[in-house]
């Protein structure tokens, strides 16, 4: 019960890698508040918590829009007394060419994966700092350190989001720990997106988009689940990382080995 007592507020909860932490918390003892824009598949996480005799509850929250990510962080304060670590998960991929990519493509984004980070971030600091302790993880990609094909808008924003790391780790320290996870290829409703574009785009099936991208840079041989990025989640908001900050781990079956 390495989070007993502690209280984590987690976005874009409703399925996959947020879902996946949610449930690893809640087993560990965290109290924990999960947000989505999706009000039916963030209700269900909670739910799923519950039955399990854990404890959650659940919150629309649009990251894109400051007042509701302040809203996401008054409502944990409300239900539970306090805020103890924050996982700025909720994110989108487009995909496509470049030159394709319209004003209102990078708009969208760029609202939810950084301006998000930024909104969730300010809010939840802010009553960490107050305690003078918390932590706070962000999910990144091992396309914020190496861009890929057909998905730069998704790759500049996971760029940005770890320096953002950097750049909030140094300025909340000593009191917040601050760190980036770096995921690889997450076997779940985002990789099926791509794989369909990509496909479509160079002309193959998307099964053999995902296989091929396996075979080609994945080391471990195997696709990637949301209990392999939970686990590291875990230890970064466990005391066992009290003295790691400001760092973009990899964990990518060594797709990214910096």
């Amino acid at each position: 019960m390495r989070l007993q007592d502690k209280v984590a507020v987690i976005t874009g909860a409703g399925r996959g890698i947020g879902k996946g932490i949610a449930l690893k918390f809640a087993q560990e003892g965290a109290k924990v508040v999960v947000a989505d824009m999706d009000p039916v598949a963030v209700k269900d996480t909670a739910e799923e918590i519950q039955k399990a005799k854990g404890q959650a509850r659940w919150i629309k929250t649009d990251v894109t829009k400051k007042a509701e990510a302040e809203a996401m962080v008054a409502f944990a304060l409300r239900e539970f007394g306090q805020i103890d670590i924050l996982v700025n998960n909720a994110g989108i991929v487009l995909a496509g060419y470049f030159l394709d990519f319209t004003e209102a493509d990078w708009d969208r984004i760029i609202a939810v994966n950084l301006k998000g980070v930024v909104f969730c971030t300010q809010a939840a600091a802010r009553e960490m700092m107050k305690r003078k302790s918390g932590k706070i993880i962000n999910i990144a990609s091992r396309l914020g350190k190496v861009g890929g094909a057909y998905v730069a808008p998704y790759s500049a924003t996971k760029f940005a989001v770890i320096g953002l790391t950097q750049c909030n780790a140094l300025e909340f320290a000593p009191h917040i720990t601050v760190n980036a996870i770096c995921p690889g290829i997450v076997l779940t409703g985002m990789w099926d997106y791509l794989s369909d574009v990509i496909g479509k785009i160079r002309g193959i099936a998307p099964e053999n988009v995902i296989k091929e991208r396996i075979t080609q840079q994945v080391p471990m041989g195997r696709g990637q689940h949301p209990d392999d990025v939970a686990k590291v989640a875990l230890f970064l908001a466990s005391p066992d990382a009290d003295y790691i900050t400001g760092q973009a781990i990899n964990d990518s079956g060594g797709t990214e080995m910096r």
